[in-house]
Order: C-alpha cells, then sequence, then structure tokens
C-alpha cells in the first residue's frame, strides 16, 4: 500500500482549503464606470440651503454661479396629480404659506396656478406640520432676505418672478443642469414613496436619450423598502441604476470593513452618503468603499476645518449648505471640483 507523507497530505489540505476559499468568495459585483469618482466634488445639499432657498431653481443656479461643475442635491417627493416636485419635507408647511399640506394631498396644477411662494423658513413639528399662523421669510447665514433677483443666472436664463421662489420640478431641474450630476434622494416612503419612485424612473427614461440622465443621476432614500426596489430594478430592468444604500446597507459594509469582510459585499451600489463619524478611529473606510470602486460622500459639512479634514481622508465628495465656503477650500487647496 502506497502512504501519502504527512508533510504531503498538510499541503494537499492547505491547497483544498485555498482552493474552497476561491469558490466561496463572492466574484466583484462593483460599478465599473462610476461617476461619482472622477474628482472631489462640491455638493451643494438642496442647491445650498444657508444661501437661498433649498431645493429650488434659483439656489441652484446660483451654486452653478459658484462652480459650474458642482454635483446637485435634491429631494423629491410625488403630487396628487403625479408630478415628481423638489422638497426637502413631504409637507409643505415649512417652505410655504400652505398648511396641513402633505405634498401626495396638493395637487401641482395649483402650486403652479397660485404662484405659491416657496420662500419661507417656517417653524414646524417633527410630523413637518406648521401649527401656528405664524409665517417666517428665509433669510441666508447672514441673516439677509434674498430674492431670485440676488442670484447670478448664466447668461441666457432671467428670473422666474421677481419676488417668489416657484415650485420646481425634478424635470425642470434636469433640463435645467445638462451636464451636472445629481443626487436625487426620494423623501416619501410606503406605497407613495414607490409610486414616487416609478414617476421618477419613467422620468429618467424618457429624457435620457437627450439629457444621458443614467449616467449622471443617482437615487438615494432612506426607506428600505424603496432600496430594495432600487436593488431589483438594477438587476432586472436597470443595469445602468446609480444608487446610494440606506442606513442599513451603509452599516452592513461598515461592520464587515470592521471585521475584514468587506470582500464578501457584493450589494452593486455608486456611493456610500454619511456623516463624518464613520471616519472615527477608522481611517480605513474610505480605502475600503475604494476598492469596491464605491465613492464616499459625507454630509452636511459647513465647517471649514471639518471641509479639509474629509479632503485630507480622500472623500469623494462633500455635501454642503454653503457652497461658496466649501468653493474656497478648494480654491486655496488647489482643488479642480
Amino acid at each position: 500500500m502506497i502512504t501519502i507523507k504527512k508533510p504531503i497530505r498538510v499541503s494537499v489540505a492547505l491547497l483544498i482549503i485555498i482552493l474552497s476559499i476561491f469558490i466561496i468568495i463572492p466574484r466583484e459585483n462593483k460599478v465599473e464606470d462610476n461617476p461619482m469618482r472622477t474628482r472631489p466634488l462640491l455638493i451643494a445639499h438642496g442647491g445650498g440651503n444657508k444661501e437661498f432657498p433649498d431645493n429650488t431653481l434659483e439656489a441652484f443656479y446660483n451654486a452653478y454661479s459658484v462652480d459650474p461643475n458642482f454635483m446637485i442635491e435634491t429631494d423629491v417627493s410625488i403630487t396628487k396629480d403625479g408630478v415628481i416636485i423638489l422638497s426637502h419635507d413631504i409637507t409643505l408647511d415649512r417652505k410655504t404659506n400652505l398648511k396641513n399640506a402633505y405634498i401626495h394631498e396638493v395637487n401641482y396644477s395649483d402650486l403652479v396656478e397660485g404662484e405659491v411662494d416657496f420662500g419661507y423658513e417656517n417653524i414646524v413639528n417633527k410630523e413637518g406640520i406648521r401649527e401656528t399662523d405664524t409665517l417666517v421669510r428665509y433669510t441666508n447665514y447672514l441673516g439677509n432676505h434674498v430674492t431670485p433677483l440676488d442670484v447670478l443666472y448664466p447668461e441666457g436664463v432671467l428670473p422666474r418672478h421677481n419676488s417668489k421662489f416657484l415650485v420646481t420640478t425634478l424635470e425642470e431641474l434636469i433640463i435645467s443642469f445638462p451636464n451636472n450630476l445629481i443626487n436625487v434622494e426620494i423623501k416619501q416612503s410606503g406605497e407613495i414613496g414607490l409610486k414616487a419612485l416609478d414617476a421618477v424612473i419613467k422620468l429618467l427614461d424618457d429624457l435620457d436619450e437627450e439629457y444621458n440622465t443614467y449616467s449622471r443621476i443617482i437615487l438615494a432614500s432612506f426607506h428600505k423598502e424603496i432600496y430594495q426596489e432600487f436593488k431589483k430594478l438594477k438587476a432586472k430592468t436597470h443595469p445602468e441604476l446609480l444608487f446610494s444604500p440606506e442606513q442599513n446597507g451603509v452599516i452592513k459594509f461598515f461592520l464587515m470593513q470592521q471585521f475584514g469582510l468587506d470582500l464578501f459585499f457584493t450589494d452593486k451600489i455608486a456611493v456610500f452618503q454619511l456623516p463624518s463619524i464613520f471616519l472615527v478611529n477608522n481611517k480605513g473606510f474610505i480605502y475600503a468603499a475604494h476598492r469596491h470602486n464605491i465613492a464616499v460622500h459625507f454630509w452636511t459639512i459647513d465647517d471649514e476645518e471639518e471641509m479639509r479634514f474629509l479632503i485630507n481622508q480622500g472623500a469623494d465628495g462633500i455635501m454642503t449648505n454653503r457652497p461658496t465656503l466649501l468653493k474656497k477650500v478648494y480654491d486655496e487647496l488647489n482643488i479642480g471640483s
């Protein structure tokens, strides 16, 4: 009988283990061409809501005047008549003179016909409802009131109104900024949120040929059911879809990275969007994300020192309410955004 020497048996066993590991380890499943990793991006949160009323076309034109290559961050909800409009809240109480105005119960046509002004910063409760009749006009970080006439518009663009900040649709935003990257967060949840997502996807489909929507627009949501639908869309009908995960998706990668297991992370996402606390005692987070070709954007950073820290850590983008300040930092560091 032929006997196998112990060293050979050990070598064979190790070889089997190594081969088994290669079989078990999932194949790379990453976004190949990720536009979110082309440079450190200046991302205007709502257009920069400490400079102009957030999620208005005027705020985004202001950010454009600061840096024509800026990335747009916006929030959307669907109206009663099926139009996707820009709004950080799912109600209009904070930004307008309307009360108890859930967006899914309001018609876009009425907002247009009534020339409803989105230039307020009213006090609302945690549900986004204004409980008093007091209206508070928006003021910027200097404490000044602003109007659409204060914006430095691109050549050929005129103010929509002399004093009011009118409702803005996602379609208007995409068409007005045909070359900028755009982050679109779906704010509504449940069935209404899924209906909003359907409308957003239809809009991206309709505009893609002329405005390259799928190569420059990324979708986001804090709601699990919306994120699950993102993944289904990418797997089945829209392989080109770019999206970021909701909170649990970020935590999943964070924990796997902490234990050196991020090799097994296979969610095909384009970017993590998170607060800078994720970098506390964890300098390897950005490096690990980059191994998967996942960009890392941080929100919402209005402090100059923190901006510089994140840039030095290798952030792919910084989301700010003060695009003018972030542009100043980028210029001082000779960063072309």
